[in-house]
């Protein structure tokens, strides 16, 4: 994927996401359905536009999302660990009857839309509308392209059309708040100035206590973050 024009995300080593470039933020939440499973996105705020910023990464600012330097008061500790390869080159590929199904276990944000209707690991391997139509929704809801759906002909990747711009995800079922939601095309690039894939969309953690960083791992649900935004 291109990368998006005008806009960035630069890591600072142990400290924000520098945003540079004019950026929608917003604050959007998951909603479950009546069994408590991730079903849709609902867009709760759109945020003042502030072009260039620092986004918090340690989890403690008491400006979230912004950064205002509490990173360096709490010696946080922001060491970037996940790994550099492509998407193509690591996903976990498997063949259902209408789509292939890529999955990057270690992307995962625990946003639980892919346990919804029977799990998308299962329905992949169904031969019906009702499991192609689940299957695909599912992919496309994942914010952090942990799956995604291919083109069984091909090997192309069906995604969502997503235009550039960064959402502060809550979680309401899991009552926690969630990862940065980077889409369109962002390019995010490493506090050592080399940059990560370029993605329709991932997810950057913001709690602090991801194992992969900069990206997600589902940490912020064991840990509880908050951020009363």
């Amino acid at each position: 994927m291109q990368p998006a024009d005008g806009v960035r995300i630069k890591i600072l080593k142990n400290g924000p996401y520098f945003v540079s470039g004019p950026v929608p933020l917003t604050v959007e939440s998951i909603v479950c359905d009546s069994d408590g499973e991730s079903e849709s996105w609902r867009l709760d705020t759109r945020l003042a536009d502030r072009g260039s910023c620092g986004l918090c990464r340690c989890g403690q600012s008491g400006n979230k999302p912004l950064c205002d330097g509490t990173h360096a008061e709490v010696g946080f500790d922001g060491t970037e660990v996940a790994a550099h390869d492509t998407y193509e080159e690591s996903a976990e590929v498997v063949d259902g009857p209408r789509f292939s199904l890529a999955d990057k276990p270690e992307l995962c944000a625990d946003a639980r839309f892919c346990h919804r209707a029977g799990a998308i690991w299962h329905r992949i391997y169904e031969d019906s509308d009702d499991a192609a139509e689940t299957v695909r929704v599912e992919a496309e809801l994942c914010p952090s392209g942990r799956y995604t759906t291919l083109n069984r002909a091909n090997g192309e990747p069906l995604e969502p059309r997503l235009a550039p711009s960064i959402a502060f995800v809550q979680d309401t079922g899991a009552a926690v708040s969630g990862p940065i939601w980077v889409r369109g095309g962002i390019e995010v690039v490493s506090a050592e100035g080399h940059p990560y894939e370029v993605r329709n969309r991932v997810t950057l953690c913001r709690c602090g206590q991801s194992k992969n960083k900069p990206f997600c791992d589902g940490s912020h649900v064991a840990h509880g973050f908050h951020d009363h935004l």
